[in-house]
């Protein structure tokens, strides 16, 4: 006895017509076979795959790779390629050829999926240049503005899981204004590019066409020319580095990178050196992870390294991980790197930059960065999560999230960069190697100066995406009155928005110590994230006094979140 629905049945069976991947309509067939016959798990699967449709929003498209209008594949893809193209050129209203840049990374699929969005762009009339190979994603959001294109499409799930894969879009050229040209698509373009792919036909009724130009493999150089541009001048630098670039594509473009900012000493990560889909050494290719980086402190600690330098499979997020005084490795934080770069641009900016140029940081980032930029006369944002809107604001010199991503040179990459991020901590580690000093020391001098800004995550992960709206209703509808034994002074429902955030589901709690929570739906996995973050102000030099204390507040705060959650 069948458990399809005869609606969800009809679309699964039709799909195997028109799915050009031979490897999805065998196991979708099987699939439908194993529903018909009564097995509630294979129906199940069926009905999420074909009882919805994978949402294009702020983030593009992005999930498992399977058959279905809720997956990742060639159908999708060639529907969001024949909407995108039909957005660009409803733009242009015939006053301009708009100009696309495609990149992949080397994911399964992301080739297959680059080519077939350069067919249809082609043949919808569409100017369409391709990078050469499979490539970092900042170097494609750097060609969105070098080239002065339209639209940027980069095929890359990030540091997903190795079963997903996803579709990221960029505007620029005349598409949008100057301080956006080269960020990721946000509302309204979402919205309308949604509209056109939905309006997109059958996906035998998409035309393609050859023409397409392929980008020479030295169009690279200019990338690396900026990269390595505010590292300091000549020579070579004495810092031992171990570089991993978790089984991504990364590697060339580092190193590169590197070695032209004066680093030779640079250890690649034999495990995680080459290209692998599978990311075999990590079950999550993310460096923030538990266990991801065991690999690379192994070999730090075997060659007495100097840092640990690590960037995801896209290589747009970079993790650091330095020696504490007793030999072993400690993983920075988001924030901590955060603080530091900012304290790092900071000092090497004239008093006209300092006064022309903004900070800016997502509202689940450390408030540590406002205080430093605060200090140095420096104006400070905050923004909602995700880059798209981090690099969209007017003036932008630094830029960065919590989640390991960091813009550091917005006028060349309006995006997270990885690799221009592990040039720029290697310059700074370098430099504070040459005074005696060490990235630890400046961290310790940054909490003598704003005080002990300690943050730590909370995360929810979910099978079922209803679980969190059920959370975020039971938060709302039982707010706290203290959190870590200090009262709730503010409670912020951050859908309804401001004038300065848009809205987006989530709440921020601020106590009167001048802790803060912030709850909110993770926009690429299934999770519900909580943000903490306490802050202890010194008492005279009693740095390991005020965070033994904040370490303790943090605690506190976590087993609260975590109660008042049921988790």
């Amino acid at each position: 006895m069948t458990t399809l629905p005869p609606d969800i049945a009809d679309a699964a069976k039709a799909w195997l017509t028109e799915d050009p991947d031979q490897k999805n309509v065998s196991e979708l067939g099987t699939l439908i076979d194993r529903a018909e016959a009564g097995d509630l798990v294979a129906g199940a699967e069926i009905q999420d795959r074909f009882g919805q449709s994978l949402a294009f929003g702020t983030a593009g498209l992005r999930g498992a790779m399977s058959a279905g209008p809720n997956r990742m594949n060639r159908v999708v893809v060639a529907r969001a390629a024949a909407g995108l193209s039909a957005y660009l050129l409803e733009c242009a209203a015939g006053s301009y050829r708009p100009r696309v840049v495609i990149g992949y990374d080397a994911r399964h699929n992301s080739a297959r999926f680059a080519h077939d969005s350069a067919a249809i762009m082609t043949a919808a009339g569409i100017e369409v240049l391709m990078l050469s190979q499979a490539r970092p994603t900042p170097v494609l959001a750097f060609a969105v503005q070098r080239l002065e294109a339209e639209a940027g499409v980069m095929v890359t799930a990030s540091h997903n899981p190795a079963i997903d894969n996803g579709y990221k879009v960029y505007l620029g050229g005349r598409m949008v204004a100057a301080h956006e040209r080269g960020a990721q698509i946000v509302e309204p373009h979402d919205r309308r590019i949604a509209e056109k792919i939905a309006q997109v036909g059958r996906y035998s009724s998409i035309r393609r066409a050859d023409g397409w130009t392929t980008l020479a493999p030295t169009r690279i150089e200019g990338y690396l020319s900026q990269a390595v541009r505010r590292a300091l001048p000549g020579g070579s630098r004495d810092l031992s580095i171990v570089y991993t670039p978790m089984h991504g594509v990364g590697k060339e473009v580092a190193l590169a990178a590197l070695q032209r900012a004066g680093f030779h000493d640079v250890h690649v990560v034999a495990e995680q050196a080459d290209p692998d889909p599978e990311f075999p050494t990590v079950p999550f290719p993310n460096p923030e992870e538990p266990g991801a980086l065991d690999l690379a402190i192994q070999a730090a600690v075997e060659r007495h390294a100097d840092i640990i330098i690590a960037n995801d499979p896209d290589a747009d997020r970079c993790a650091v991980a330095v020696p504490t005084h007793d030999g072993e490795f400690r993983q920075l934080s988001g924030d901590e790197v955060g603080s530091l770069l900012g304290w790092y641009i900071a000092r090497g900016m004239s008093d006209e930059d300092k006064r022309a140029g903004v900070f800016a940081n997502s509202i689940v980032s450390s408030r540590q960065l406002a205080a430093i930029a605060a200090a140095a006369d420096i104006s400070h944002r905050e923004t909602l999560t995700g880059f798209k809107w981090i690099s969209r604001v007017k003036n932008l010199v630094f830029g960065y999230e919590e989640a390991l991503g960091y813009c550091v040179d917005p006028e060349s990459v309006r995006d997270k960069d990885g690799i221009s991020t592990a040039v720029l901590i290697a310059d700074l580690a370098a430099e504070l190697d040459n005074e005696g000093l060490a990235l630890l020391d400046v961290l310790d001098e940054l909490a003598a100066q704003h005080g002990v800004h300690l943050t730590q995550p909370v995360t929810i992960r979910v099978e079922d995406l209803s679980r969190i709206h059920e959370l975020l209703r039971k938060v709302a509808a039982e707010p706290p009155a203290e959190l870590a034994g200090s009262p709730v002074t503010e409670i912020i429902d951050l859908a309804a928005g401001s004038t300065d955030l848009p809205p987006t589901p989530g709440f921020r709690y601020l106590t009167e110590d001048n802790s803060r929570v912030i709850i909110r739906p993770s926009g690429t996995e299934p999770k519900l994230k909580c943000y903490l973050e306490v802050v202890e102000q010194l008492s005279g030099d009693r740095l390991a006094e005020a965070r033994a204390t904040a370490a303790k507040r943090l605690r506190l705060l976590v087993n609260d979140v975590e109660e008042m959650l049921g988790v």
